[in-house]
This record gives structure tokens, C-alpha cells and sequence, in this order.
């Protein structure tokens, strides 16, 4: 009797599923970019409206612009055209890999450091008050670097940022480069809308005037009732709006500021911000044309933009590169969301390098603007399973390394 072996089913491999390039997750919305994709010749400020103009010529409806301009507008952009891809939410599965261990922190400037560059920028300001062109406001940032023994994971992280639904859960692929082969991306959750657009309507949700949130109900409450008070953070506050609304006047038929200022928060900060909304003189405008035009705003450079920008190189020990800059997206009609990218990290392997800025003008403590810078690195430093007052150390480390 001959016996016929039935032959094995074969597997077939899952389909890889394509990278993603960018996505964002808040109160706009949740949106991703996946390739196969393909960048949009990198430029400058000056060039973006020509390219975009180019790339979006003749596209298919679900085709999408999206990624990040830099906080040097003569810097190189870094823009995905690919297609648009209804993101899902983070599942408990992404969560693996946090808290992160044999962790390394160094902080560059350290606290103290950074004091010291907040008190020269004030003597600066001292000097020159009353004068031509001189500096109101300057935003000094400051960075942690972060080392860890295992790779840090984008997905777990970006899990746990989402969890704050009063902020805006980012992520950017930036390309490989020499100091980094194996590419990187630049994650955040960032509270500030620089500029959304949907046909003629626009709004901008600018940020300025910050204080920590606290765990007693009672102090939280006087900390935001401070917050609302103080005349130097409501100074440092108009300065960013009035940018705004000048550099929005020229697009539009109609703008304003109709619900005025108010004291608004995420999970770690209370922040004075003021929603700026108008209407198009042309709807075909794209989003991110109006990001260009809008970036960087005083929240995280300074007036004027220009002198600002000059103290910042010479002050900040490390660049910020895509820091400070804008990320968002923009659709084949021109529409789409852009914000400012604060609260934010630079993810490559087994580093990630934070960033945290505050705002200094006449008046400004430097202990507590280096307070600030701290309180700000609150959120990533959660979200990687680090101890948050690590942020006003120079140096830490868990022991595991």
C-alpha cells in the first residue's frame, strides 16, 4: 500500500509594514505618514514655498506633506511625501522597554551654568535698554543627554506621551548622517499650536509665561493664580502674540484674539496662552508656508528675531537643530496643523539628547528661569522612567551601568 504524504502547509510571511515618517496624536487630531516615501529636496526658508509648490503638484487626494523645519531657518528642512495613514492608538505591547536601564544623565549647560548665561543675557539687555534694536527677550535653552545600555524605545516612548491628551504626541524619522548611520527621530509632546489651517480658517495657540505644576491641589491652584499675576510673564507673553498677529496680517482678511489671554496646562506646567483665529485671503495657501513664515516665533527665539538668534549661538553650548523649529503636516489641499517643537528629544540608538528653553526678559531670575528648564524636561524624563529632579543635577546615573 503506498501511503502519500500530504505536504506542509507553507507560511507566508507577514507583510513588513511600512516605517513611519512622521505622526502626530492630540487635540487636532491623530494622523501618520509610511512610506515608501520620498523627501522633498532639502532647502531653507527661503526655498520651501517653491518645493512644496512642486511636490504638491498633481498628487494623489491621500498624499501628505509632513516633518520638521529647523530652528535655523538657513538651515536644511526635512519634509516626507508620502501617503496618509489613519494612525491607531498605542497599545499596551509598545510599552516594553521602560523604564530604561543602566541610564547615564548629563545636563549641557549644568543648572548653575545656565544661570550664568541667563545673568549675561540680562546684562546685555541692561546695557542696551532704551536704545535702538535692543534685546527685549532672548529664550535660552539647555539639554540632557541621556545614555542608556539598551536602545531607547520610539514606540514604548511614544506611548507613554500620548497619555496627556492636552498636548500634541510627535514624532519626525530624520535622515542618517555621519554622527548618526542608523538614523534618528525627533520625539516630543508639545503643547503649543504655531498655526493650523482648514480652507480660510486658520488659529495659532502661542505659548509664553510658565510655572510648574505641583501635586497639593492648594499650591497648584495659587501657582497658576501667580502665573495669571505676574506682570513679567504677561510682558513676555504679549511679545510672542503681537509677532504673531504682524506676521499673520499680511494673509489674512480677518484676524484677532477673541477669547483673549488665559492661564492653560498640561500635566507638568501651567502656561499663559492666548488662540489667535482668522481668515484667508486665499484658501489655497498651504499650512506649512505659513509655519515657514511664522518660525521662529519669540516663544522660543526672542525680539528681535535676528539679535535674539546671534545670542543664542554664542550663549547654548549645544545646537539646536531641529529643537525650536516646527513639525507638522500638510495635506494635498493645503490644509494641516504645524506646532512648535518644544518639550521635545532627539532620538538616535542609545542616546536621546533633550532640550527645555525659558523665555528671559528684564526681570527674569536666573536660578529660577534654570527651575523652569527643569520643570519642562519634566514630561520626556516621566515618559523614559528617569527621575524628574535629575533635570537640576549636573551629572546622574542609576548605578546599573
Amino acid at each position: 500500500m503506498n501511503i502519500r504524504l500530504s505536504e506542509a502547509p507553507r507560511k507566508t510571511a507577514s507583510p513588513v509594514p511600512d516605517p513611519v515618517l512622521f505622526g502626530f496624536d492630540g487635540p487636532s487630531g491623530r494622523i501618520q505618514g509610511r512610506g515608501p516615501a520620498r523627501r522633498i529636496a532639502a532647502g531653507n526658508a527661503a526655498t520651501l514655498e517653491a518645493r512644496v509648490a512642486a511636490a504638491l503638484a498633481g498628487v494623489a487626494p491621500d498624499a501628505v506633506i509632513g516633518g520638521a523645519l529647523p530652528f535655523d531657518r538657513e538651515a536644511g528642512d526635512c519634509l516626507w511625501h508620502c501617503r496618509r495613514s489613519e494612525a491607531s492608538a498605542p497599545g499596551g505591547a509598545a510599552l516594553q522597554g521602560l523604564p530604561l536601564p543602566g541610564w547615564r544623565l548629563t545636563a549641557e549647560p549644568a543648572a548653575r551654568d545656565y544661570a550664568g548665561a541667563v545673568a549675561r543675557a540680562l546684562g546685555i539687555m541692561a546695557e542696551e535698554a532704551g536704545s535702538r534694536d535692543a534685546l527685549e527677550k532672548i529664550v535660552l535653552a539647555r539639554t540632557l543627554l541621556v545614555e542608556s545600555a539598551a536602545p531607547i524605545p520610539v514606540e514604548a516612548l511614544m506611548a507613554r506621551l500620548h497619555a496627556d491628551r492636552s498636548v500634541t504626541a510627535f514624532r519626525v524619522a530624520l535622515p542618517a548622517g555621519p554622527e548618526h548611520p542608523q538614523g534618528r527621530a525627533l520625539c516630543g509632546a508639545t503643547p503649543e499650536l504655531l498655526v493650523e489651517k482648514r480652507g480660510r480658517t486658520i488659529a495659532s495657540h502661542p505659548l509664553a509665561g510658565s510655572a510648574r505644576r505641583l501635586a497639593d491641589p492648594v499650591a497648584d491652584h495659587a501657582a497658576a493664580a501667580a502665573l495669571s499675576g505676574s506682570a513679567k510673564d504677561h510682558r513676555e507673553h504679549a511679545l510672542v502674540v503681537e509677532a504673531i498677529l504682524d506676521t499673520l496680517a499680511p494673509w489674512c482678511r480677518e484676524l484677532g484674539c477673541p477669547q483673549g489671554t488665559c492661564v492653560t496646562s498640561t500635566r507638568s506646567m501651567w502656561h499663559l496662552g492666548t488662540r489667535i483665529e482668522g481668515r484667508l485671503k486665499d484658501a489655497d495657501t498651504p499650512s506649512v508656508v505659513l509655519a515657514s513664515a511664522l518660525h521662529p516665533t519669540p516663544a522660543v527665539c526672542g525680539v528681535p528675531m535676528g539679535r535674539a538668534a546671534g545670542f543664542i549661538k554664542a550663549l547654548e553650548p549645544v545646537a539646536r537643530d531641529f529643537y525650536a523649529g516646527a513639525v507638522g503636516w500638510c495635506d494635498a489641499s493645503g490644509d494641516g496643523a504645524w506646532y512648535v517643537a518644544i518639550r521635545c528629544a532627539e532620538i538616535s540608538g542609545r542616546q536621546a539628547r533633550l532640550y527645555a528653553g525659558a523665555g528671559i526678559v528684564p526681570g527674569s531670575d536666573p536660578m529660577a528661569e534654570a527651575a523652569e528648564t527643569g520643570a519642562k524636561f519634566g514630561a520626556l524624563l516621566a515618559a523614559l522612567g528617569l527621575p524628574q529632579d535629575a533635570a537640576l543635577q549636573g551629572v546622574a546615573c542609576n548605578g546599573d551601568t
